[in-house]
C-alpha cells in the first residue's frame, strides 16, 4: 500500500455526515475523525450535516466523501444525488450500495456465488419462522446491529418481530450460526488483516460497538496462516458476489472445525476512534489520513472511463 499519495492535496473536499437514520450519532462521530484525517492529507474540507434530501454542496466541490452510515447514506439514496448532480463521491455507487444494505438481497447473492452463509428465509407480518430454535431474526434495511435478535426462546418471538417489523414489510430469519467474530476490511482486491471482535458478553450489538472497553479487538486476528488465508478469500469473494468496487467491511463468523458464515457487509464501516477499519489498514502501515486517501483513489478509477 502506498502511503501519503498527495490525492487530496488542495481538493476541495464535502464531508457527508449525519444523515436522518438510525445511525446518524456515530456518523457524526465518524466524521469528526474523518475531518481531522482529510485535513492532515491536505484537503479542504467543508462538513456538512445532511439531514434532508436538499442539502447544498459548495459550488468548488472536487469530491463528496460519504460517511453517512446506514438509512440514507449507505442504500443508494444519496449516491442517486449526487450522480444526478454530476458530484464525484467516494464508496460504492447506487447499484452496489442498494445491494449490500439489503440483508435478504445480500443473501441471495451470496447463495447464488456460493459464499458461505447461514441458512434463511425471509417472512412477512402474520408468517412465523420456519426454523428451528436458535434462530436470528433481523430487519433487513439497518445496520450497526440495530433490529437484531438472537431467539433461544420461542417465547421472545414476538417482542422481536414487533421491533424488526417497525422497519418494514419483511424480516430476515437466519439460522444462529456459533463461532468466532471476525471482520475483514476491502480495499480495492486487497483484503486487510483480520479483526477478531470478542463482546465483553453476549454478541457484538449496538452498545458493543460503540461503548468503550465493551468489546477487546484483536488485530490481527490470532489465526494459522491458511485459516487466515481462507477467511481473507472468503472475504474477498463476498466483495465481489455484491459487485462491489472500492471498499467494504466484511462481517464473518468462524466455527471451531473451520466453516464459516459470512454474516454482511457494510460499504461506510465505522469511522470513529473504536472503528475496525482503521485498526485494520493501520496493521499494513496505513494511517488514518492515508487511508482516506486510498479510499478517494480507488472511488475516483472506478468512475473514470
Amino acid at each position: 500500500m502506498k502511503k501519503h499519495t498527495g490525492i487530496l492535496r488542495g481538493k476541495n473536499v464535502a464531508l457527508l455526515m449525519g444523515g436522518p437514520g438510525k445511525e446518524r450519532d456515530v456518523s457524526l462521530r465518524s466524521g469528526a475523525a474523518v475531518a481531522k484525517a482529510l485535513r492532515t492529507a491536505g484537503g479542504n474540507v467543508s462538513e456538512i450535516d445532511v439531514i434532508t434530501p436538499d442539502f447544498h454542496l459548495p459550488e468548488n466541490t472536487d469530491i463528496a466523501f460519504n460517511i453517512i452510515h446506514g438509512t440514507f447514506g449507505e442504500d443508494g439514496q444519496i449516491q442517486e444525488i449526487l450522480e444526478r448532480n454530476g458530484v464525484a463521491y467516494t464508496g460504492e455507487g447506487v447499484a452496489g450500495s442498494r445491494t449490500a444494505f439489503d440483508k435478504i438481497t445480500t443473501k441471495e447473492c451470496f447463495d447464488k456465488a456460493g459464499v458461505p452463509t447461514s441458512a434463511w428465509h425471509k417472512i412477512r407480518r402474520g408468517e412465523h419462522p420456519r426454523l428451528p430454535l436458535p434462530y436470528v431474526v433481523k430487519a433487513p434495511k439497518q445496520g450497526s446491529s440495530v433490529g437484531v435478535h438472537i431467539l433461544r426462546d420461542a417465547a421472545d418471538l414476538p417482542a422481536a418481530l414487533d421491533d424488526c417489523f417497525q422497519y418494514g414489510d419483511e424480516v430476515l430469519v437466519e439460522a444462529f450460526f456459533s463461532g468466532r467474530e471476525l471482520t475483514v476490511g476491502i480495499l480495492g482486491d486487497i483484503a486487510l488483516p483480520i479483526v477478531e471482535i470478542v463482546p465483553r458478553e453476549g454478541f457484538y450489538d449496538y452498545e458493543h460497538k460503540y461503548t468503550s472497553g465493551a468489546s477487546t479487538y484483536f488485530v490481527p486476528a490470532a489465526l494459522d496462516p491458511l485459516q487466515a488465508r481462507a477467511v481473507q478469500s472468503t472475504a474477498l469473494a463476498a466483495h465481489r458476489a455484491l459487485g462491489l468496487e472500492v471498499y467494504s467491511r466484511v462481517d464473518i463468523l468462524l466455527a471451531a472445525d473451520g466453516s464459516m458464515s459470512v454474516l454482511e457487509i457494510n460499504t461506510i464501516p465505522g469511522m470513529t476512534e473504536l472503528s475496525l477499519l482503521p485498526k485494520a489498514a493501520a496493521v499494513i502501515g496505513l494511517d488514518f489520513p492515508s487511508l482516506c486517501e486510498e479510499i478517494t483513489g480507488l472511488s475516483l478509477a472506478k468512475k473514470s472511463p
